[in-house]
Order: C-alpha cells, then structure tokens, then sequence
C-alpha cells in the first residue's frame, strides 16, 4: 500500500499560499487540487514529487513509493529530443538496455502516432508535448501520480481518451491532480482538496459535488460570523448605556461593568474568523449593445485551409444579436479555419457570401494570447492602447489583479493566468458587441471561468466560441453548430457530438 502523508504542511511565497495542511493520500485516493492561479498548487505538487522545499511542515512517502509526476511543460532543453528520447530518458542505463520496449508499449498506450515518435519536442504541438509527458511518467511504472494540469492544450478527443485511459490504469494508485478543468476533475477525481491561505477543506467528493458542499459550508461560516459580529455590536451598545448611567449616578459598579461588556465584545471580535473568498482579481466584460438583429450572414460561403484546401461549406446562416454560438467538430475538420475566416472579415477582408452588421464591435480572444506585446508592461501596455488615462489604468489594473508593483513587469515575466487576465481586460477595454473566443479557458482558473461565464450569458454580448471546456461550453452555449460530413449544421445540443468523442 502507497501512501504521501502531510503533517501541518505550509508554504509562503511573499504571502501566505497555504498552511495546516494534514492529509494522508493511499491507495484509490485520486484529489482534485483546486486553487486560484499562484495559490500553491504546483508547488504542493512539487514538493510531494520531491522537488521541492514547502517553508513549514513535513511530507512523508511510503517506503520504496515511486512517484510519477507530470508537470505543466516540457523543460527548454528537451525541447530538441526527440518524443521517443524524451520517455527513454525516464529510464537509467540499465533499466533501458534491459526493458527498452516498454518505451513503445506505453507510446502505443498512449496512442501517439508513429510519425511524432521520431520527430523533436520543439516542432509538436502543446496538446502533443502534453502526451510525452504523461508518457515519460507511465513508463517507470510508478506507484502514485501526481499531475499538474494534465489537460492543458490537449484537443476534447485526448481528454477523454486521457480520462479512460486513468479510470483503468491508475485507478488503485494515489493520484493528486491539479486542474481547473472541471469536468475532468468530475470526471478522474473521487475526492477534492480546495487549497486556501488557513483551514483547508477536504472533502471526499469529486469537484462539482464538493463545489457544493464548501458553499454551504461558506455559507454556514458567513452566517456565524454575522451571528457573533452582531452579538458583539450589542454588547457595545449595552457597554455605552451602562457607562453613561454609571457617570451619571456616580455608580462605579456599572462602569466596571460597562468594561466588562466591552472586553467581552471585544473578545469577540478578535476570535471571528474572516469567511475564505478567492480573490485573484477578475475582469468583468461588457457589451456595448446594438440595434441590428442579424449580426453577421452567411450564404454559401466555402472554408479552406490557407493553402486553399476545401474543408466545408457554411451554406446558410444567420448569427442573431444575443447568439451564443458553441462550434463543434473534430479536430482537423476546419474549426480553427472557421475563425480564420471570420476574423479576417472582421478585420475587413469578408469572403464573397459573408455579410457584417456595420453596427458590429468585435473583440477577439485567441488560446496563444500571440497578440499581447511580451516586452511591454501591463501599464504600457493597457495606456498606449486605450485613453483610460494614468489613475484610471492603474485602478483597472488593481482590480484584474495586479498591484503596482506587478503593473510595472513585463508582460513576458507574467504567469500565463495572468496574461489572460491583461488580455481579458484589453477585450473589456475594447467596448465591443461581438466576441470571437477561441479557447478563453486554456489559461484561466476557476473562479476565472465562471466570471467569464457569466459575464458572457449576462451581457448578452453575441458570441462565437470554441472550446474543449466541457463545462464551459454547456453553460455558456445557446446554439450549437457542428462540422459534418463538410458541411456546418445545426444541432439541438452538445451532447450526442460529445458522447461520439467519449467512444471513438
């Protein structure tokens, strides 16, 4: 039996990530790791892995436990390995001269095609780099697994085939996963760690369930404290009379008893516990808004990749004002190429067939976040680009986040959760009525995506979006198109195309 044991673990990095942290994780534990984006999640990972100091407790393996971990990237100087070489080099010397085929019985586990076996690190895909990285953990056969967003860049056809391949394969180990995809954690997770400041909270549930379940438990803590707050309020209230009857009866009895009463209160106060809340700093959308109905038609209009071959046809569509548009499909079949084309045509290049409401304000969120100017600082950034003004900006970027200290960094130095938050703010600033969101979740956490979420559904700001964010795309979408048979057509809902993903 494997076991990781944490006896009051605790780490600050400047602040305080977490603290008291005792848990013992064994067999057929599998945690969710759940925290804001820089609250100690990677770090706790790290540390299990044995790669890493924590600033106060201890942390304790089962004698002989191999720990597999996978952390979010591949290390720079792998990059120019090859895949096959990048797992092998897993294995020491001996081990590899000895059992060398395990190398291909894993990559063959993995399904990853023989034509990326031989070909470097550095010229696949993240969604590619991911699996060599969960390939080169399997293949020293460890007893526990640690995973730092294991989903990252991976297309929803992996994620499922991920979330099946660990429901046999590590299914009796101790996993610790660390994610903010929710629907895998659902999906992977039979317990949840919420990883906070002080007073962690475990609970033996997947995410959703445990979602729940800490709500009501804020919930009932809120209510506690406005309970004691309240008691204390009128102890000082008492306080205050008795003083006033005191001096004026020359009564020295009711004053020491008015001292009492405040010392009491005062006690109070002091032992009231602050209700956790995440803060990491949000940005609110916004919709400008618009008259026109239709927003954007389509009539016959062809998609291609750029060196002009045919994908699919978008025969006839409309795009109303208040869409929200889900764009389904398997990968290679022409979703990115859809938005290729109608980013274009926003940018003024519309194709023969595709018309635009003049009244339409776009604002475009890609998963690379390419556009943003790594060299510059957010301040820079957000002044040159928008006549907020200097006390405005700084003020903006406070609330996204970002104290004046990090407002000054360059954008290049900044966590890629926190790019998205510049980039989230710079689609707020740009005051649009028409949001193009090609994998808005990839870099965001939690409470992140339910932010977006609901300013998206709030504002009613129409919308196109693709996403492998299961959870996301079912809260947010009111239509649904899918790429079939090379054609874009309608469907009532998401599920069916999900349901073929799961078995495929």
């Amino acid at each position: 039996m494997g076991t990781i044991s944490l006896k009051n673990a605790g780490h600050r990095a400047g602040d305080l990530l977490f603290s008291s942290l005792d848990l013992v994780i064994a067999d057929g534990d599998r945690v969710g790791l759940v925290a804001p984006n820089g609250r100690g999640k990677s770090t706790l990972l790290r540390a299990m892995a044995g790669l890493a100091e924590l600033s106060e407790g201890s942390i304790t393996r089962s004698r002989g436990l191999t720990l597999g971990y996978v952390p979010q990237e591949v290390p720079d100087v792998a990059l120019p390995q090859t895949l096959s070489r990048f797992v092998a080099s897993a294995l020491d010397a001996a081990t590899l001269d000895a059992e060398g085929w395990r190398v291909d019985v894993v990559l063959d586990e993995m399904a990853i095609p023989a034509a990326f076996r031989d070909k470097p690190l550095a010229e696949l895909s993240g969604g590619w780099q991911r699996m060599a990285l969960l390939a080169r953990c399997w293949v020293t056969q460890p007893d526990a697994l640690l995973m730092d967003e294991p989903t990252n860049h991976l297309d929803l056809g992996r994620i499922m085939m991920l979330e099946e391949w660990m429901s046999y394969a590590a299914r009796s180990l101790p996993v610790v996963i660390a994610s903010h995809d929710r629907a895998f954690l659902d999906a992977t997770t039979n317990r949840t760690l919420f990883l906070r400041p002080t007073e962690q909270v475990y609970l033996p549930l997947a995410y959703s369930a445990a979602r729940a379940e800490l709500d009501q438990i804020d919930a009932a803590a809120q209510a506690q404290r406005d309970k004691e707050l309240k008691y204390a309020t009128q102890l000082r209230k008492q306080a205050a009379k008795l003083t006033n009857v005191g001096i004026n009866s020359g009564s020295d009895l009711l004053v020491v008893k008015s001292k009492q009463l405040r010392d009491r209160a005062e006690k109070i106060e002091a032992q009231v516990q602050d209700v956790h809340r995440d803060r990491t700093g949000l940005v609110k959308l916004s919709n400008s808004g618009a008259d026109a109905r239709v927003m954007m038609a389509f009539d016959d209009v062809p998609i291609a990749t750029p060196d002009g071959r045919a994908l699919f046809t978008v025969d006839k569509l409309h795009i109303f004002q208040g869409d929200r548009i889900v764009l389904l499909g398997r990968n290679g079949r022409g979703k990115s190429q859809f938005m290729r084309v109608v980013t274009e045509a926003l940018g003024g290049g519309a194709p023969k067939g595709l018309r635009i409401s003049p009244q339409l304000t776009p604002g475009y969120l890609d998963q690379a976040l390419a556009w943003l100017p790594l060299e510059s600082s957010p301040l820079e950034y957000i002044l040159h680009r928008f006549d907020e003004g200097d006390r405005r900006t700084i003020a903006l970027l406070a609330g996204a986040g970002f104290p004046p200290d990090r407002q000054t960094k360059s954008i290049r130095t900044l966590s890629l959760g926190q790019r998205a938050r510049v980039a989230l703010l710079a689609l707020r600033l740009e005051k649009p009525n028409f949001y193009l969101l090609d994998e808005p979740t990839n870099h965001l956490d939690i409470p992140g995506q339910e932010q977006l979420e609901a300013d998206i559904r709030e504002q009613g700001a129409t919308t196109i979006l693709v996403t492998h964010d299961r959870a996301f795309l079912r809260a947010v979408g009111t239509r649904f198109l899918l790429i079939d048979r090379k054609k874009l057509v309608e469907v009532d809902g998401p599920e069916e195309f999900l349901a073929d993903q799961a078995s495929s």
